[in-house]
């Protein structure tokens, strides 16, 4: 479990990097990069701090890794639906499973994601997995044109419109949870499931393709002025 400490075998240097990763991901989604002692890390982890430096260089360099792993692994999950999906509708069923997945496997990662873009921007060396992220919902949107199953939209604000929702939804739920518990909310929390579905119809009910527009110009009304 993420919020167990546990103490990798000494001889076993990628057992320690996991622990690292595992623990350092929780603590920073919850305090952000300030707000995380580097003893704390390895605290949780069950190391000796200097390990930090010997394996990622610093504090910095552990909390890049993160970013750099989280987003690679969240392009490997993304760009594996395409091939197997049937068509259009199935390849967008996939793709927000595949992030439901993501964010259930990794909790703190959406939180951290958007911490980081907030506080910094994006990290150089997570852009070349963030274009690969972009790639699919390009190939995604131009797919569902060419199968008469989307109108014609932007690409890029399709990703916005998927992942910028998503990322807001997981990254929140925490604090979700926590105002429910103390009963501060006065309605019943969606879960992940739903909601994913939820964003599954609205997208393929906004992108349904409409009647051909006959002429590219409203024609003038009789009498109106130019």
């Amino acid at each position: 479990m993420l919020g167990t400490r546990r103490k990798p075998e000494r001889r076993d240097p990628q057992a320690t990097r996991r622990a690292l990763l595992e623990a350092a991901t929780r603590l920073f989604a919850q305090s952000g990069f300030d707000g995380v002692p580097i003893g704390a890390v390895a605290a949780r982890a069950g190391v000796n701090k200097a390990l930090i430096s010997y394996h990622f260089g610093g504090k910095r360099g552990l909390y890049v890794a993160i970013l750099e792993s989280g987003f690679a692994a969240m392009a490997e999950r993304l760009q594996a639906v395409g091939p197997e999906a049937r068509d259009a509708r199935d390849e967008l069923h996939g793709l927000l499973e595949a992030f439901r997945r993501m964010a259930h496997d990794h909790p703190g990662f959406p939180t951290l994601f958007l911490r980081e873009v907030l506080a910094s921007g994006i990290e150089p060396r997570v852009v070349p997995h963030v274009a690969r992220i972009v790639a699919v919902t390009r190939r995604l949107a131009e797919r569902g044109v060419r199968e008469r199953r989307f109108r014609r939209v932007d690409p890029l604000l399709l990703h916005f419109g998927l992942v910028g929702g998503l990322a807001f939804f997981f990254a929140t739920e925490p604090a979700r949870r926590r105002a429910a518990s103390q009963g501060r909310l006065p309605f019943a929390q969606p879960d992940a499931k739903a909601f994913v579905r939820f964003v599954e119809e609205l997208t393929l009910r906004g992108l349904r393709p409409g009647p051909p527009d006959p002429s590219p110009t409203r024609p003038r009304r009789k009498g109106a002025r130019a």
